[in-house]
C-alpha cells in the first residue's frame, strides 16, 4: 500500500513519539496530535517524495495536515537533533537495533516541503 513495510512505519512512528516524551515543550500538544504527527513524519522520512498525509488518515484522526504543522516541525527538530548528538542516547540506541528495524539510523531530510501541510 505505502511502498514500505507496516512494521517499519510502526517502529519509526513509535521512535518519533518516544523522542517527544523527553521534551517538556512537547506537553503543549495533545497525545493524539503527537501520534498523528509522528505518523506524518515517519511516512515523510520513509518516502520523502510522496505526500505523507492522505484522506484515510484524515478520516481516522480528524486532523488536516495543516493542523499537524507545528507539532510535526517540533518532532522533526527532535529527530534531527537526536541523529546529530544527544545527551540522552537511550531511545536512539534502542531503535537502532534489528528488533526495531534500525529506524533510528534512517536518514531524516533536513526540511519538509510546505505543500505537504496543505490539502491536495
Amino acid at each position: 500500500m505505502n511502498g514500505f513495510p507496516a512494521l517499519q512505519l510502526e517502529c519509526l512512528s513509535n521512535y518519533i513519539a518516544e523522542l517527544s516524551l523527553l521534551e517538556y515543550d512537547m506537553l503543549q500538544y495533545a497525545p493524539s496530535l503527537i501520534a498523528a504527527s509522528a505518523i506524518f513524519l515517519a511516512q515523510y522520512i520513509l518516502a520523502p517524495l510522496r505526500r505523507p498525509w492522505n484522506p484515510t488518515l484524515r478520516q481516522y484522526t480528524l486532523y488536516d495536515p495543516s493542523d499537524l504543522c507545528d507539532c510535526v516541525r517540533a518532532l522533526h527538530e527532535l529527530c534531527l537533533n537526536s541523529s546529530n548528538s544527544s545527551s540522552l542516547p537511550a531511545i536512539r540506541e534502542k531503535y537502532s537495533q534489528h528488533k526495531y528495524k534500525f529506524v533510528a539510523t534512517k536518514y531524516c531530510p533536513p526540511t519538509i516541503p510546505l505543500e505537504y501541510f496543505t490539502i491536495k
